[in-house]
């Protein structure tokens, strides 16, 4: 294909000592996902590479090395470069095209990373962590409800290089959003930077939505009549997917603040305004977090009361029953020492009475306890 050709042109680039470190880590490449339509038949981790002017798509040859010339020629305009899960020698050659810091790199390149930004030179580096609502037919003690994944972008003055791991959030509509409005696009590389953030944080709403769903129909169980059967370990797992979703969340706070207030001299003023709105948004979803947490805590200790209660209701029962069998237990026993001289032991009637009055004895004890709700 020939982003595989182009890709390998810029390859042959590679060379720079300082990256020689990020290149030994990288030894072992993973295994190609042909599975994932961003990806070439061939193994290349380049999505798309489009040269923007005043906002506007620009027709020709998607070669990196000639696209970044002819922006720098222009001195305008910027190139977007998107990445799907690059190897290190992917990576190497775009890394020395675009004079990219060799901790940037293998942030990108090994990823697991918490959200961050970085200031690295006239380059900025920014970490996000996407995240991703799991559709079940039903939750289980082993259910998958977060899957997430990871987006690291490089933001200069001439160029977007987008970096996505994991199986889902692809940036197809980000871009075609914000090409349907050039004047928007114009502003440059910081304005990809603020949709790829709104897009990253406008799944957290769609996930919280989906996890309220989910809270909702485990509470409604844990209260139902027969709530016997209600399996906490589902309460476990929502906890579980829950505080994976929160190391997600809760760390982009401190990078949301700094895009909206810290001055970045790649990130224009006016845009700093949409990083605002993007950080209320954020606030908006780590309340509904916390708020979640503190609800499954609840749900939970509930469970574990009723559970409680069950077995106190069992423990009387067992208790009434076994005082009412105590009262035969202990007639026998005594009739059953085999004395020569015990009472009523050659009466006619007396084993009829004492039939009778075991009988009569159970039976007040009976109704004692069914009165008292212990039966």
């Amino acid at each position: 294909m020939p982003m595989a050709g182009n890709l390998r042109k810029v390859g042959s680039l590679r060379g720079v000592d300082s990256l020689r470190k990020v290149a030994r880590l990288g030894r072992r490449k993973p295994r190609v996902d042909l599975s994932h339509p961003a990806r070439s038949p061939l193994g290349s981790a380049v999505v798309n590479c489009v040269t923007y002017r005043h906002g506007i798509r620009q027709p020709g040859s998607s070669d990196v090395t000639a696209a970044v010339k002819q922006v720098r020629a222009q001195g305008d305009g910027f190139v977007w470069l998107g990445l799907h899960q690059p190897t290190v020698r992917e990576f190497e050659g775009i890394a020395e095209l675009f004079d990219l810091h060799p901790l940037a790199i293998e942030d990108a390149v090994l990823a697991h990373q918490r959200p961050k930004v970085e200031r690295y030179g006239q380059t900025l580096f920014a970490v996000f962590k996407s995240c991703y609502y799991v559709d079940h037919a039903e939750l289980t003690a082993t259910s998958e409800v977060v899957d997430t994944g990871e987006i690291m972008v490089f933001v200069g003055h001439d160029f977007v290089i987008t970096v996505r791991h994991g199986r889902h959030g692809s940036l197809g509509h980000v871009r075609e959003e914000l090409e349907s409005n050039p004047e928007q696009l114009a502003k440059g590389p910081a304005t990809v930077l603020h949709a790829i953030a709104d897009h990253v944080v406008d799944d957290y709403l769609n996930v919280v939505e989906s996890v309220q769903a989910d809270i909702d129909q485990v509470e409604t169980d844990v209260f139902a009549e027969d709530s016997a059967g209600v399996d906490p370990g589902r309460i476990y797992q929502l906890k579980r997917e829950l505080l994976e979703f929160k190391r997600a969340v809760v760390p982009l706070a401190r990078p949301l603040q700094e895009l909206a207030s810290r001055p970045l001299s790649v990130v224009q003023p006016e845009i700093q305004a949409y990083f605002r709105d993007v950080e209320d948004h954020l606030l908006r979803v780590t309340e509904q977090v916390a708020a979640f947490d503190e609800l499954l805590n609840s749900i939970l200790q509930a469970h574990l009361a009723q559970v409680t209660v069950a077995q106190n209701a069992d423990m009387r029962k067992i208790t009434a029953w076994a005082a009412v069998v105590a009262v035969p237990t202990m007639a026998c026993g005594v009739y059953g020492m085999n004395f020569d001289h015990m009472p009523e032991l050659h009466t006619r009637y007396g084993y009829w009475v004492t039939l009778g009055a075991i009988a009569l004895v159970c039976a007040v004890l009976y109704r004692g306890f069914r009165r008292n709700g212990w039966l």
